[in-house]
């Protein structure tokens, strides 16, 4: 008579490990989350990527539980990777790694699709707990991330046509090149000027440059 094995005779099976994608432009930075993960049994570094592109060709090849995303790469961007990443996985786990704390740059994140913003001074201490709680459904940001995020949480955004004046004044444009550029009166100029200077609580032309810079609305 032909005998089954029950499944308490079973030998235990070994969970299978969480499969992650790093996508950085610095190879230090990839080393370094390597030799986190070395001899963790629940972690598999299964692909890296230099670049937003490659990360996004390595995803579809890879298909990892987990993709921990830079933000300034050359080429593509890091929100626009992952854009492109949750058009063809919408389920995908994404994980930011950045130095930036701007809150701009945060929402834009998360709106993209990622599931926590980590800064890369903490990755030595979060990055592993961050890992394991993002693939168990949990969404997280860093202290400092969820601080600048409250902060402005009330502020009133830069308009599409404002931003373009702020991009010009920081490129050390006057009123006159900008309306040139822009095809609009100097006038017209003056009042975005005006504008983002209360929306950005500045000072001054250079001071509303610092501080976009700060929050993420311009990338030096």
């Amino acid at each position: 008579m032909h005998s089954s094995t029950s499944p308490l005779d079973s030998p235990l099976s070994t969970p299978r490990p969480i499969r992650i994608l790093v996508v950085d432009d610095h190879p230090l930075i990839r080393e370094g989350i390597a030799a986190l993960m070395a001899g963790k049994k629940d972690l598999e570094l299964v692909a890296q990527a230099a670049g937003g592109a490659e990360g996004v060709e390595q995803f579809r090849k890879h298909k990892p539980d987990i993709t921990l995303m830079d933000l300034q790469m050359p080429g593509l961007h890091g929100v626009d990777a992952i854009i492109a990443i949750r058009e063809q996985a919408p389920e995908a786990a994404i994980i930011v790694l950045t130095t930036y704390s701007g809150d701009v740059q945060v929402r834009r994140a998360l709106k993209a699709g990622a599931q926590a913003y980590l800064l890369k001074n903490l990755l030595h201490k979060d990055l592993l707990e961050t890992i394991r709680r993002v693939h168990a459904g949990h969404r997280m940001v860093s202290p400092d991330v969820a601080v600048a995020l409250t902060d402005h949480m009330m502020d009133e955004p830069l308009t599409e046509r404002e931003d373009e004046v702020l991009q010009l004044i920081a490129s050390g444009h006057a009123n006159k090149e900008i309306a040139a550029r822009l095809c609009i009166t100097e006038e017209a100029v003056k009042s975005r000027v005006k504008n983002i200077l209360a929306k950005l609580q500045a000072n001054d032309r250079t001071h509303a440059v610092m501080i976009a810079v700060k929050r993420g609305i311009l990338i030096p």
